[in-house]
C-alpha cells in the first residue's frame, strides 16, 4: 500500500528539512519534497504530519530484551521484545545474547540466524561474551568468562552461518588479539569492552581491526589524565564507533554531549535493554542473574551493579537531546551511525528515495506518534 506522510519535518543524513513529505510505496521510499508538492501525487493513504519530526527508522545495535521478555528466552521472547521496542521506533535491530557457556550461545545464536533468514528487521546476534575481563564483568556470570580461543570462536562462527554482527571481547585477554583478527576476517565487527585495557591495548586492538566500542565509560576504565584508557583511545580514532546508553544512570548527559563533541558522526545510540524494558519495577533475570528494577534502573541483587538497563530508543532520543545534542546528530546516532557501524553503510537508516521504507512519525516533544516498516504501518 501507498502511503503519504506530510506536513513534517524531515531528520535525515544530518539536515533538517521544513514542511517536508514522503511517499512509501512497494517496501521503499519512492519520492520525498516540500510544499504542498505531496498534493500532485496519489496514494492509498495520506497521513498528516501536523508539524511533526519524520526519521528514519531507529536501529539498535545492542539490546537483550523487553516487554518482559529476554532474547536469551529463545524466538517467542524475541518476538515479544521486538514488538515492544518497534513501537518505539525502532525497526531494525541486533539481538544481543550475555554471557553463557560457549554450547549454549551456538545454539542461540543458530536460532537467531534462523530467525534472521525469515525476518529482515533482525538484522543478526550480537554476542556479549563469554571473553570479557572478570575485573569488568558487570552483570555477566564470572564463572563463565574465559579468553579466546580459535576452536571456540570457529563454533560459533559455524553456528551463526554469516548471521553474528558483532562480538564484545577484551583484548589483553591471553589470545585476545589473535581473535580480533580472526573474526574480523569471518565479517564480524569486533567490539572492544567489558575490558580492563589501557589506552595502548585498546589503540592495538582497533589496529586490528576492532570497530566499536561496548556501551562507552560503562566496564572499562574511565577517563584517568594519567591513564587515559580505552575511552580516550577510541575517541581518538575515526575508525571506530562508541556505542552510549543514554538513559541518565549509565552516562552522565553532560557527558553523552562530550561524547558526541569529541567523537562527531561516530556515537551510536543503544538500549542495552533487558526484559524490564517496557515493563514494570520488580525481580527479573539476566544471563541467570538475579536482577531488581526500581525506578525504573536495573541493577544485580548480588552487588548493585548496573545490570542493563530499561530503555528505548526514543527516550534515548529525548535524553540525547536534552543533555544538548543537536536533533540531527541525534537522530543520525540512531539510524546511520549503527547502521554504517555493521556495515550497512546507506542501505538502512535513510529516508531518500530507494531507502527501505522505515520511518518513524514523532510529535513536536519527540514521542512517537506511528512507525512504519518497509513501508507498512506497524
Amino acid at each position: 500500500m501507498s502511503t503519504i506522510i506530510h506536513s513534517v519535518t524531515l531528520v535525515d543524513d544530518g539536515q533538517l528539512v521544513e514542511d517536508g513529505w514522503i511517499t512509501l510505496d512497494g517496501g521503499t521510499v519512492a519520492a520525498r519534497g516540500t510544499g504542498a508538492t505531496w498534493r500532485e501525487r496519489h496514494a492509498a493513504e495520506t497521513v498528516d504530519g501536523a508539524g511533526g519530526v519524520l526519521t528514519p527508522g531507529f536501529i539498535d545495535i545492542h539490546g537483550h530484551g523487553g516487554g518482559g521478555a529476554s532474547f536469551d528466552d529463545g524466538a517467542d521472547a524475541i518476538a515479544t521484545a521486538r514488538a515492544l521496542h518497534r513501537a518505539h521506533g525502532t525497526t531494525r535491530a541486533v539481538v544481543s545474547l550475555v554471557t553463557a557457556p560457549v554450547s549454549d550461545l551456538a545454539r542461540r545464536a543458530a536460532m537467531v540466524a534462523d530467525l534472521a533468514a525469515g525476518d529482515p528487521t533482525i538484522l543478526g546476534s550480537h554476542l556479549e561474551g563469554p571473553f570479557l575481563d572478570a575485573g569488568h564483568k558487570g552483570a555477566h556470570t564470572e564463572a563463565l568468562l574465559r579468553a579466546p580461543d580459535a576452536e571456540s570462536l570457529d563454533r560459533l562462527m559455524e553456528a551463526g552461518r554469516g548471521s553474528i554482527r558483532q562480538i564484545t571481547l577484551a583484548p589483553e585477554l591471553p589470545g585476545g588479539l589473535a581473535a580480533v583478527g580472526r573474526l574480523v576476517e569471518s565479517g564480524v565487527r569486533v567490539a572492544v569492552g567489558h575490558t580492563g585495557a589501557t589506552e595502548e591495548q585498546a589503540r592495538a586492538a582497533f589496529d586490528a581491526g576492532a570497530t566499536l566500542l561496548t556501551h562507552a565509560f560503562n566496564a572499562m576504565p574511565g577517563i584517568h589524565h594519567r591513564a587515559p584508557g580505552p575511552v580516550v583511545a577510541a575517541l581518538h580514532d575515526s575508525r571506530v564507533t562508541l556505542e552510549i546508553i543514554a538513559d541518565g544512570v549509565h552516562v552522565h548527559p553532560d557527558v553523552v554531549a562530550l561524547a558526541f563533541t569529541a567523537a562527531p558522526d561516530r556515537v551510536a545510540l543503544i538500549t542495552d535493554a533487558m526484559a524490564a524494558a517496557g515493563a514494570t519495577d520488580g525481580r527479573y533475570e539476566l544471563g541467570g542473574l538475579a536482577v531488581t528494577v526500581t525506578d525504573g534502573t536495573a541493577r544485580l541483587d548480588s552487588n548493585g551493579a548496573i545490570a542493563g538497563s530499561t530503555l528505548t530508543q526514543d527516550v534515548a532520543l529525548r535524553n540525547a537531546v536534552a543533555a544538548g545534542v543537536a536533533l540531527p546528530a541525534a537522530v543520525a546516532a540512531l539510524t546511520t551511525v549503527p547502521a554504517r557501524a555493521l556495515g550497512y553503510g546507506d542501505r538502512f537508516g535513510a529516508l531518500r528515495s530507494g531507502a527501505p521504507g522505515d520511518a518513524v512519525l514523532l510529535d513536536s516533544d519527540l514521542r512517537v506518534r506511528a512507525v512504519w516498516v518497509d513501508g507498512v504501518r506497524v
